[in-house]
């Protein structure tokens, strides 16, 4: 018995030995998964995470989410952009504008700040009757007036256009008429556009009187070229503006192209803070220019077509009068 065991031991042994080396493989790989019923081996890993240290480079290491940039670095990009909003806003939509004078009195006071809308003339519109108005100097209408010298710092924010320009030779007005316009002063007043009288007692500086009774351009009746406005301030008495300018290269109109924009909004102080609408007597009917061509045509039409009937009516008379009297 005990040969035969030990026969068949040696038996299998050689069995064993003539067999290739891979057969055994298997046996090894389910000795090591069956060996441990939780998959993890001797120093506690798993074979996944075996697996995964094998693929893993000498120099791979576990990413990290990307820390965000400290406030002090975003400051200098939140600035830039800023500037180049501000600098963006005062080309294209609005700029601030700083009142220089009292010729505007009491729609503006001096040292007011007014916001421009520039927008809408990029878009073709042109100045209307009753707006107030920023527009470049035409010809020298600010000679002799004094001028600030602003430092760096207010230098460059005129630029940008948070402060209001003090180089920039601009005026501001209020616009009583445009091209094609007939405007007229007489004695004190009314001021009259295209025949029509302006109530202005809204507007103009109490105790003055809409025109002015001298021999300087007080006293004018001009017609408005097309491209130009005529302007007056509302400090009648103490406003040196179309009226008084007759004898520059525009004979006192200011070109279209030469208005910076229409003012629309006090903005400070803040205790004088208002719209700067259009007033209603800018509104009345038969003001414009062209409306009262309208007006005037339909009767010369009339007397037009009327001459003949008259003159076939008076021949038709004429002949039964001779017919009458043979």
């Amino acid at each position: 018995m005990g040969d035969v065991a030990v026969g068949a031991r040696s038996g299998q042994d050689g069995e064993d030995r003539g067999r290739p080396v891979e057969a055994a493989v298997p046996a090894a790989d389910s000795a090591v998964t069956s060996g441990n019923d939780s998959g993890a081996a001797d120093d506690g890993t798993t074979a996944d995470q075996q697996n995964l240290i094998g693929t893993r480079g000498p120099g791979d290491s576990t990413p990290e989410a990307k820390k965000p940039r400290s406030f002090w670095k975003e400051l200098p990009i939140l600035i830039g952009i800023a500037l180049v909003l501000a600098l963006l806003i005062k080309t294209f939509l609005v700029q601030a504008f700083s009142i220089p004078s009292d010729s505007m009195q009491n729609t503006l006071q001096q040292g007011d700040r007014v916001l421009v809308d520039k927008l809408t003339p990029w878009f073709g519109s042109e100045p209307e009757r009753g707006e107030v108005v920023v527009f470049h100097d035409p010809d020298n209408w600010l000679a002799g007036e004094p001028t600030t010298d602003p430092n760096a710092l207010q230098t460059f924010l005129s630029w940008i256009g948070l402060m209001p320009s003090a180089e920039e030779k601009d005026l501001i007005k209020r616009v009583v008429g445009v091209g094609g316009d007939t405007i007229e002063c007489k004695g004190t007043g009314p001021l009259k556009v295209n025949g029509k009288a302006l109530n202005e007692s809204s507007y103009v500086y109490p105790g003055n009187t809409p025109c002015s009774v001298d021999d300087q351009g007080g006293q004018f009746k001009v017609k408005v070229p097309e491209g130009f406005i005529w302007v007056m301030g509302d400090h009648r008495q103490n406003s040196r503006d179309s009226r008084y300018n007759t004898s520059d290269a525009n004979k006192g109109m200011v070109p279209v192209d030469k208005v910076v924009g229409r003012a629309i909004v006090k903005a400070w102080p803040i205790n004088r803070w208002g719209t700067l609408p259009v007033p209603d007597t800018f509104d009345q009917p038969g003001l414009s220019a062209q409306a009262a061509a309208a007006v005037t045509a339909p009767g010369a039409l009339a007397l037009v077509g009327a001459v003949p009937l008259v003159l076939v009516r008076r021949r038709r008379k004429a002949a039964e009068y001779r017919n009458a009297a043979e």
